[in-house]
């Protein structure tokens, strides 16, 4: 059997759509994982969402804004208020073992014969949103690989360079000899495009397709915990809205 990769991004600490996630991974045959970071952030489950991830990927895993933010005691400055009280109220959750791990991730890092990276990477500690093909087409003269997976926006678009960039939503996509493709794989504990379901990518390289997956969760247990926890009541209610 061949190597096939779920890849993961923007679990943002919420348990039951990570779960959701990872027994659909299980009936697609699933034999590695990785993570393109922002394993915390938003929703009220970081230290499991942080174990599990640790379990499952191991070192196939770059740093999300999140996660380097709740690592450390930087400033917030040009952090969403919302996400900033986020951030204070997971940093007196995490324990010196997980903020270490979570401060020690790579921006970027090559797995088998892809890449992976959290947002952009022309500069990618500057967390820079790729939305559209120019913002796509800074990032290919960076990539040593022919697929580069990456997340921060939430919304799951594909680039391809073949000459020109073209890009757009995608559910398949065959990876062909000679192009490059720079993946966004979605969010599974956020999604904003309007699609509450969970999403994440499946690459199996033995056939060269990736997939994007959508999965139903338990949403409303996750708004419950994030209410019980202090967190703003917009981090739970734009869940069911996919927003």
């Amino acid at each position: 059997m061949g190597l096939k990769y779920a890849i993961l991004g923007d679990i943002h600490a919420n348990w039951e759509a990570l779960s959701a996630v990872l027994a659909d991974a299980q009936t697609q045959g699933v034999t590695n994982y990785c993570c393109v970071g922002d394993i915390v952030g938003y929703n009220a489950d970081p230290e499991q969402c942080i174990e599990k991830v640790r379990e499952l990927a191991g070192d196939a895993v770059v740093r999300g804004n999140h996660d380097h933010y709740c690592s450390r005691q930087e400033n917030l400055n040009g952090f969403h208020p919302l996400a900033a009280d986020v951030v204070d109220w997971t940093r007196k959750r995490l324990n010196d073992d997980q903020r270490a791990w979570l401060g020690n991730l790579r921006y970027s890092r090559t797995v088998e014969t892809f890449m992976l990276v959290h947002a952009t990477l022309d500069n990618p500690e500057m967390w820079g949103y790729v939305f559209d093909k120019l913002e796509a087409e800074a990032n290919f003269a960076y990539q040593m690989c022919s697929v580069c997976f990456f997340g921060h926006t939430h919304v799951p678009l594909a680039f391809e360079k073949a000459g020109i960039v073209r890009g757009g939503l995608y559910t398949k996509l065959l990876i062909t000899a000679g192009r490059k493709y720079y993946i966004n794989v979605g969010s599974v504990g956020q999604p904003r495009d309007g699609d509450p379901r969970a999403a994440y990518a499946v690459y199996d390289l033995m056939r060269n397709v990736v997939e994007l997956r959508r999965v139903e969760y338990d949403i409303a247990t996750t708004q419950r915990k994030i209410l019980a926890a202090g967190l703003p009541s917009r981090a739970a209610s734009r869940l069911e809205i996919g927003r």
